[in-house]
């Protein structure tokens, strides 16, 4: 179980060593992470330290999503003809 509170969506880089993330649902939430794995790992814990740095700042927090999701995107260009 991921247990997020956001939707995430995942996509990969020209790097197939790095995947970027970011929260359609919280605003200037991103990162990056070495696998699909450890994206969500990091995405995790990192929504949970940005709402925290939010809060502090009081700033106005999203409720949470009820039904999350996550969207793994591959951004690679796609071959014209292929």
């Amino acid at each position: 179980m991921l247990n997020l509170k956001y939707s995430l969506v995942i996509e990969a880089t020209e790097d197939p060593h790095f995947f970027a993330f970011y929260s359609p649902d919280l605003g200037g939430f991103t990162g990056t992470g070495q696998s699909i794995e450890d994206s969500l790992e990091k995405a995790r814990t990192g929504m949970e330290e940005h709402l925290a740095l939010m809060k502090e700042r009081k700033l106005a927090i999203p409720s949470p999503n009820l039904t999350p999701t996550v969207t793994i995107k591959d951004t690679r260009p796609v071959r014209q003809g292929a």
